[in-house]
This record gives structure tokens, sequence and C-alpha cells, in this order.
């Protein structure tokens, strides 16, 4: 028998299953609504559209897989080509209703309604952060694929507002779905605390910030705070660094050594997510000074977590961390180092952070997010009577 199920085709060929840069960022928003989509809507059917094929070997329920005919992973153009010019001919043989581009890119694909997520506009505010030729890519297929989606997906309200002025783009098609984070967020049992401890050869007492080294990512800037404190108050606290190499940090190792902390600072490079729990909660405090974010998901992370988080005050970070966080200028290296000491040292503020942080990061799960995108592609026309 024929199924009356709408289709749904889901663009998702930034998915990595990489231990690298490529496994963080963009790439939980995907796997985040490609295991939690079916479940929030089964009147409708979704079809991933991927490269990476080892999701084949473990697929999320509910959900049909679709791999490009030639290998996109390795090489941005195989990739662009794929989307934009194979994949609208594969969106019609599968007969998709609505495409939904999960990062940034829309494939042209007729006949379907289509959604895209514009995870933030990084490459409109921070063009430096980018090389010239991936600047280039990333400006002119966000902008194509705003002009032709029929609803924008933003991470928070204030990408939505970056969004509506920067792109020109009517307020009543952008909406605002906050991100989720998995349910293995939560304080670690102190045996798998220190298990964890002794496999990455940790120290006693610590600082963690996680995210992809790139400049974008202001470690340079955490790293001068650090050294400062350090000097000025005496703390014994190490700065452990987590994250896979991204671009442009050429400079960024021999920072340390420079303001004289080097045996302070830990590079652990790409952390596996399984470990994660157990290190945001063996963390003493978890610092994100990062200049620009969709969202901020590692805040929310190290909340649910238990662990007390000191964040920046810009873009979108405030909405993730709320009343719970100390937050600061991010370009302040005086005030980045003064919040630093305190959200080491008040224990006051540090039991309010705890207590508050856990009920912030309540606030966001993929469930959530994924029930309010199937009210989106209502919005955007996708439902037919059935």
């Amino acid at each position: 028998m024929t199924s009356t199920r709408s289709r749904i085709g889901l663009s998702a060929h930034l998915l990595s299953l990489s231990e690298d840069y490529r496994g963080a960022g963009i790439n939980r928003y995907i796997y985040g609504l490609l295991t939690h989509l079916p479940a929030a809507a089964p009147h409708l059917a979704f079809t991933a559209f991927v490269a990476d094929r080892r999701l084949a070997d473990d697929p999320p329920d509910g959900l049909a897989l679709a791999f490009p005919r030639w290998p996109t992973q390795s090489r941005r153009a195989a990739r662009i080509a794929w989307e934009q010019v194979a994949q609208p001919l594969a969106l019609r043989r599968e007969g998709v209703d609505l495409v939904h581009g999960l990062a940034y890119a829309l494939p042209a694909v007729r006949g379907a309604r289509s959604v895209v997520t514009v995870h933030d506009l990084t490459v409109f505010l921070y063009p430096d952060a980018f090389n010239r030729t991936n600047r280039l890519y990333v400006a002119t297929i966000t902008r194509e694929s705003v002009r032709r989606a029929d609803a924008i997906i933003a991470d928070s309200a204030n990408t939505r507002a970056d969004i509506i002025r920067l792109l020109g783009v009517a307020p009543d098609k952008v909406v605002a779905i906050p991100l989720g984070i998995d349910e293995q967020y939560r304080p670690a049992p102190p045996a798998e605390i220190e298990a964890l401890r002794q496999r990455y050869g940790l120290p006693p007492c610590f600082i963690l910030y996680l995210g992809t080294l790139e400049p974008r990512k202001n470690y340079p800037r955490l790293i001068r705070a650090f050294a400062q404190l350090r000097r000025q108050s005496g703390l014994a606290h190490t700065l452990v660094i987590g994250g896979g190499k991204g671009w442009l940090t050429e400079s960024l190792f021999a920072l340390a050594e420079q303001e004289k902390v080097a045996s302070f600072v830990r590079f652990l490079g790409y952390v596996d997510e399984a470990d994660l729990p157990a290190l945001y909660s063996l963390a003493d405090l978890y610092a994100f000074p990062s200049r620009y974010e969709g969202f901020g998901i590692p805040v929310v992370e190290a909340m649910a977590c238990g662990t007390p988080v000191v964040c920046a005050d810009n873009s979108s970070l405030p909405e993730a961390a709320g009343a719970a966080a100390i937050l600061v200028n991010a370009d302040d290296t005086d005030a980045l180092a003064a919040a630093l000491e305190r959200g080491l040292t008040d224990q006051a503020w540090r039991a309010a952070a705890r207590r508050l942080g856990q009920a912030q990061a309540a606030r966001f799960s993929w469930r959530a997010s994924a029930a309010q995108l199937v009210a989106a592609y209502a919005k955007a026309g996708q439902e037919r009577s059935r």
C-alpha cells in the first residue's frame, strides 16, 4: 500500500561521526534532530540525505537514509555539487514534499516547500575568522538559501534578530527554535569522574573550556586572563582546553609560553562526546568567553552537569545561560580574570549557580526542539490533507 504520509527530506551532508572539529558544533544539532524528529511526528516520513556512511551501522529509529553517489565528505566542491546539482534530482525521486537544509545550504529543488536553518551569521559579523574561499561560499549560499526558503529556523532569538537585520528577511518568515542537549548531560557518578581523571591525567583542580580551536572562540583572551589570574591571586588551578583544531590557530599554542603559564595550560584535543558529562562534572568552573554564538550548547551542557559557568555577555549566550552564569565582556581581560576568580572562590555564588544552572538547562531538550520544528514545517505549508 502506498503511504499517504508527507515526506520530509533532511539535507544533512555536514553530519560527521569523525573525532575532530567536524564532529562538534553543527554536527550536534544535526544528530540531535535526526534522532528525535521521527518520534515527534509519527504522521510524517523522514529521509536524511547524509554523506557519512558510518551512520548506516546504527541508524536513528524511524529515519530512512540516502547517500550521495560520489564521495562528498573530504572535498567541499564535491559536496556543493551534490547538494545543488544531484540532490534535487534525488529529492524528486524520493517524493519529498518539504526539504529542510539543516546547515545554511538549501538544495535548489522545485515542487517542494523548503526550510533552512541558519545557525549564526558569523560570516557576516566576523568575516576575518574565515579564509577567503570559505567566507565567499558560506555568505553566498546563506543569502541564496534564505531568499528561496519558505521558512527560516534560527537557533536563538538573537540569531533571529541578526537574520532579519543583516539579510533583510521579513520577521514572520523567521522562527527561533532553541537547541537541546542530550539526556546524558547530568552530574556524573564519582567513580566515573575519577576514572576519567585517571584516563586523561587531569589535575586536581581546573577551569574548563570546550570548543573548536578557531578565532571566534576567543582562546587568546582566555589564556591572557588566566595568566593574569594566576599572577594576581596565586590560585593553583590549571586551564584545560578541549576541542579539535579548526583554523587560524598557529599562534595559539605559543601564547601560553609567552604568558609564562605553559605548564598550567592543557590542550586535550578532540574529546569524545561520551566523556563530556564526566569532564564537565570534574571541572571547578566552565569558562566560555566566545565572541559570538548562535546558541551556545556547551554552556547548557555544563550547567546540566552542575558546573558553575562564566560566559560572555554577547549574542545568544545570555539566552542560554539565563540567570545562572556570570556574564562578562569577552574583550575585557581584566573583567574576565575577575569573573574567573569570583567563579572559583565565591562559595555562595557557586552553590546558587549549581542550582540555577540545572534548572536553566532543564528548559532545553531535543524533544522540545523537534516538536517546535514539526510545527514550523506545518506553518511552511508542508502538511497536506490525509
